[in-house]
C-alpha cells in the first residue's frame, strides 16, 4: 500500500533523528511545516495539513501577481450546446496567440460549460446536522448533489440564532481520491463558506468565496478508509462554530438562505471546452480559470495531457514570475517543441473565464549573454529562512557537510571524495543530460561548488543549493526544500536546502538515512556521493520549474516525491547502495504526483532544460 502523506506532525515537536555529532539531549527546536510540493521528505514525514493551508492561505494573501503591460487577445466560444469542442482533437483554435513576432502572449477565453447530466440528484437531508457526530452521510459518491438551508433548524434565526451550520459525512471508500467540494447560491442573501474537518473535530481546511462570486469550494483529499466532515455554513466572523462536535456552539446569525452542493472526483460526462494555441519550444504557458470551471487542463499535440489542475497553488511560483494566478485552477506548462496546444476547461456549470499567458523562459530575456550558474555550497552557510516560510523566520547558520561525515562512518579524509561524488552526479543530471537529451539547443549552465570554485552567492544569475545542516539548525523538518517551482527559472537568485541530519542518522531511526543501505559490500563513497547528488539535483529541478512525480510507480526519476528513498538514492534489486546493479535516475517523462492534486505526464527533463537558456543578446 502507498504511504500517503495525509497524517499528521505537530509543529514545534521534532523528529526523533540525531545528526552527526548533535547530541539527543539538546532541547527540540520549534519547527516550521515544510511546504510539501517544494520538499523532500523522509519518508516517516507525516504532514500537518492545517498548518500547511495556514501558510498557503497566508502567502496567497501575500503574493501580488505579476502585471504587465498590453490588452490581452479576447476569444468567445463558439459552441453552442455541448459535444463540438469537447475534445482536444475538436478544440476551437485561436489565431494570433503567442510569443512569435506578430503574435499577443495573452489571451482572454470566455464560454459557458452546461452540467452533467448524470450526476445522480440527492434529496434534502433533514435537520439537525449542526455537528460532526450528526453529520448527514453523504457516502463515497464519485459525484453527487444536493441541497440544503441556512436558516432552518433549531439554531437559525426562527431558533436560539446561535447559526446554522450544516455537516456532510464524505467516506474515503477503497482508494485515495481528490474530491471537489462547491456551493452555489442560486439566489437570495446568504453567502457561504465550506469547511472541512477530521473525525475528532480538528479543522483541516476552510474556503470562504470563488473569485467573484458568493460561492465556496474546496479541495479535499481523502484517503482510503478515512472519513471526513464538510460543513456548509455562512460566511463571515463566527461561521467555525466553536465546538464542532456539538452543535449549538455557532456565535450568531449571519446571512441565511438556499443552497446547492456538489461534490465530485471526476469522470461523467460533463461539459468540456477546448481550444488551441500554437507554441514555439521553450514557451513558458500559464492558465487560470474563474467562473465556474474549476479546472483547466493542457494536452500536447498528440493529445496527451501535459498538465491538469484543480487548484491554485501559483503561491509556490517564484514571486518575480510573469505566470497568471488566482482563480479556480491554476496550470502551467513548459512547451518541448513547436507545435499546437490545447488549453481545456473542465467541472463546472455555467459562465467562466480564462487567463492564457505564454513566455519565453527568464533566462532568454537576459540583457547581455550570460550564462546561469548553479552554485553548490558545501561549507556552511547562514540562509534566511523566510524565503521558506518558516515561522519565526530568520537567519540560520547551516553547518558545512563535514559536519555530518561521522554519521556515516567517514572522516574529515574523505569530504573531497563525497564531494566529488555530488558534484558528478549534479553535473551528469543536469549539465550532460539536459544538453544531450532536451530540446533547448541553446542550453547553457555554469555549476560551481564551494570547494574549487570562489563563492559567487549574491551576484546576477546565480542560484545556491546549501549541502548542509540540520533540522535543528533550520527548524525546518525536511531533507531537502527549494524555495519555488519557478516554471522558465524568471527568479534567477534563489536557494535550495539539503539537509543532512537525517540522510546522516542511524539506520534504525529513519527509513531515509543512507546508512540503511550501506554494507560491507558498498562502495560507500560512491553511493553517498550519488545519493546526495540526486536529492540536490531534485531541489535544483524544483527551482528551475518542475514538480513531483509519482514515486511509486515503476520509473524512479529526479522529481519523485520523498516517501520512496530506496528509489531517489538509485539502490538496485540488491536492496544493497554502491554495488553493480545500482539504478542512474535522471529526469524523466512521467506521471505528475497524484497525491499532489495535479494530472498528466510531466516531461521533467524539458521543464529544466528550457529553465538553463544563454541569453539571447
Amino acid at each position: 500500500m502507498r504511504k500517503q502523506l495525509f497524517g499528521v506532525l505537530t509543529a514545534g515537536v521534532a523528529l526523533a533523528l540525531v545528526a552527526g555529532g548533535q547530541s539527543a539531549a539538546e532541547p527540540a527546536p520549534r519547527l516550521s511545516q515544510p511546504e510539501p510540493m517544494l520538499a523532500f521528505l523522509p519518508a516517516e514525514a507525516q504532514i500537518d495539513w492545517a498548518a500547511v493551508h495556514r501558510n498557503r492561505e497566508s502567502r496567497k494573501q501575500s503574493r501580488m501577481a505579476a502585471k504587465s503591460a498590453g490588452r490581452p487577445l479576447t476569444y468567445a466560444e463558439k459552441e453552442t450546446g455541448q459535444g463540438a469542442n469537447d475534445t482536444p482533437a475538436s478544440a476551437e483554435h485561436v489565431a494570433g496567440f503567442g510569443t512569435g513576432r506578430g503574435k499577443n502572449p495573452k489571451l482572454a477565453l470566455t464560454g459557458d460549460l452546461a452540467g452533467d447530466p448524470t450526476t445522480p440528484v440527492v434529496p434534502p437531508f433533514a435537520e439537525t446536522n449542526d455537528a460532526v457526530p450528526l453529520a448527514s452521510d453523504l457516502g463515497a459518491p464519485a459525484s453527487l448533489r444536493t441541497s440544503g438551508t441556512i436558516g432552518d433548524g433549531p439554531y437559525g434565526s426562527s431558533g436560539d440564532g446561535s447559526g446554522d451550520h450544516d455537516f456532510y459525512k464524505l467516506s474515503g471508500g477503497t482508494q485515495n481520491r481528490i474530491v471537489v467540494v462547491e456551493t452555489d447560491t442560486p439566489s437570495g442573501d446568504l453567502d457561504t463558506m465550506l469547511a472541512v474537518f477530521d473525525a475528532t473535530g480538528a479543522l483541516l481546511d476552510q474556503h470562504d468565496n470563488l473569485a467573484g462570486t458568493t460561492d465556496s469550494r474546496l479541495r479535499i483529499p481523502v484517503s482510503a478508509g478515512q472519513d471526513l466532515y464538510v460543513m456548509v455554513a455562512a460566511a463571515g466572523p463566527g461561521g467555525i462554530p466553536a465546538d464542532p462536535m456539538k452543535p449549538g456552539t455557532g456565535k450568531r446569525v449571519l446571512t441565511e438562505g438556499a443552497y446547492d452542493l456538489t461534490v465530485s472526483s471526476g469522470g461523467g460526462q460533463a461539459d468540456r471546452d477546448y481550444f488551441s494555441v500554437d507554441l514555439k519550444a521553450g514557451d513558458v504557458l500559464g492558465a487560470s480559470a474563474a467562473g465556474k470551471a474549476t479546472r483547466v487542463v493542457v494536452h500536447d499535440p498528440a493529445g496527451r495531457e501535459v498538465f491538469g489542475s484543480s487548484q491554485d497553488f501559483s503561491f509556490i511560483f517564484a514571486e518575480n514570475t510573469p505566470l497568471p494566478a488566482g482563480g479556480n485552477a491554476v496550470a502551467d506548462f513548459v512547451a518541448p517543441e513547436n507545435g499546437r496546444y490545447t488549453v481545456g476547461v473542465e467541472n463546472g456549470d455555467g459562465r467562466y473565464d480564462v487567463t492564457v499567458e505564454a513566455y519565453r523562459p527568464g533566462s532568454e530575456l537576459n540583457p547581455r549573454p550570460d550564462v546561469l550558474t548553479l552554485f553548490l555550497d558545501f561549507d556552511g552557510a547562514r540562509v534566511n529562512t523566510r524565503i521558506f516560510g518558516a515561522d519565526p523566520a530568520g537567519n540560520r547558520d547551516l553547518s558545512p557537510m563535514r559536519r555530518f561525515l561521522p554519521g556515516w562512518g567517514l572522516t574529515a579524509a574523505d569530504e573531497n571524495a563525497v564531494i566529488d561524488g555530488v558534484v558528478a552526479t549534479v553535473r551528469e543530471n543536469i549539465e550532460k543530460d539536459l544538453a544531450a537529451k532536451g530540446t533547448n539547443k541553446r542550453f547553457a549552465v555554469r555549476i560551481l561548488n564551494s570547494r574549487d570554485h570562489a563563492d559567487p552567492w549574491g551576484r546576477p544569475n546565480v542560484s545556491r543549493v546549501v549541502v548542509g545542516g540540520s533540522i535543528a539548525e533550520s527548524g525546518i523538518p525536511t531533507v531537502g526544500i527549494a524555495q519555488s517551482i519557478d516554471a522558465g527559472n524568471f527568479a534567477k537568485e534563489e536557494t535550495a536546502l539539503v539537509l543532512l541530519d537525517v540522510l546522516s542518522a542511524p539506520a534504525a531511526q529513519t527509513r531515509t538515512s543512507l546508512n540503511g543501505y550501506i554494507t560491507p559490500a558498498s562502495d560507500k563513497l560512491a553511493f553517498i556521493g550519488r545519493a546526495i547528488g540526486n536529492i540536490t539535483a531534485h531541489e535544483a529541478g524544483h527551482m528551475s520549474g518542475s514538480w513531483h512525480q509519482d514515486q511509486f510507480n515503476a520509473l524512479d526519476t529526479i522529481m519523485d516525491q520523498g516517501g520512496n528513498p530506496k528509489g531517489m538514492f538509485g539502490v538496485g534489486p540488491d536492496g544493497i547502495g554502491g554495488t553493480p546493479d545500482d539504478v542512474d535516475v535522471d529526469f524523466h517523462e512521467d506521471v505528475l504526483n497524484p497525491n499532489e492534486g495535479f494530472t498528466g505526464i510531466e516531461d521533467t527533463l524539458n521543464r529544466t532544460a528550457w529553465a538553463y537558456v544563454r541569453g539571447a543578446n
